[in-house]
């Protein structure tokens, strides 16, 4: 009897730590990302400080050219804050899209390349599922940011929707959407190789984020 009981023992803290590991998302996968007990709140800034409107940043990718994206602030303010401090920081220069997963999106803003990577500050998940209204949906083009099973656990790594995910809808921080540039995105998603069952490319593999830079509205839009 004693030994069962043991052996129930073990049998749940391997179940709580491979949870603990694996965060799950609509399509089964999603990464953890590990930060320090240091890590510090955007949510500590006032609302003051905090962006409104519409902004502009544009994604340079190694040998694949430059993805356009307008940062909607006034539907995620805290989320599109983070981002851009982290774009004028030069954060994301030389980083990667480390996770690809063709029909779904691409993964990236992880200093570590592996999923498990992130900035010194988490933020609050702005989405429905955690208290806050944000109508933004993940449609093909959408820029939302990546987290772990925790709702407040985002940092830097952000992801661009390849194809319809309405699943995702309320779970996640969708705080723009690609404006021009969407055939890089299907470039990268059919060209990928050697993905590991959770989309994670080898190192030698990942596109490569040159820069993001801020930027002005295209004449266009």
């Amino acid at each position: 009897m004693k030994k069962r009981k043991e052996r129930k023992k073990w049998f749940r803290f391997w179940i709580f730590t491979l949870f603990c590991m694996i965060g799950i998302t609509a399509c089964g996968k999603e990464n953890i990302q590990f930060t320090t007990s240091e890590t510090k709140s955007i949510t500590e800034q006032s609302e003051e400080e905090l962006l409104t409107g519409k902004h502009y940043v544009e994604i340079q990718i190694k040998e694949k050219g430059t993805i356009y994206v307008e940062l909607d602030a006034d539907h995620a303010p805290i989320t599109v804050t983070n981002f851009i401090q982290l774009v004028k920081e030069g954060f994301y220069d030389g980083l990667t899209f480390h996770r690809v997963v063709d029909g779904f999106m691409i993964q990236g803003g992880d200093p570590q390349g592996d999923g498990y990577g992130g900035s010194e500050v988490k933020i609050t998940g702005e989405f429905p599922n955690n208290g806050i209204e944000n109508p933004l949906k993940h449609t093909r083009g959408a820029i939302s940011m990546a987290r772990s099973m925790l709702p407040d656990s985002a940092s830097s790594q952000f992801f661009i929707v390849h194809q319809d995910s309405p699943s995702l809808d309320g779970d996640y921080a969708a705080f723009g959407y690609v404006t021009e540039g969407m055939e890089i995105v299907d470039d990268i998603c059919a060209t990928a190789t050697g993905q590991d069952f959770n989309g994670i490319l080898p190192a030698e593999n990942q596109p490569i984020i040159e820069h993001i830079v801020v930027a002005e509205p295209k004449e266009s839009e």
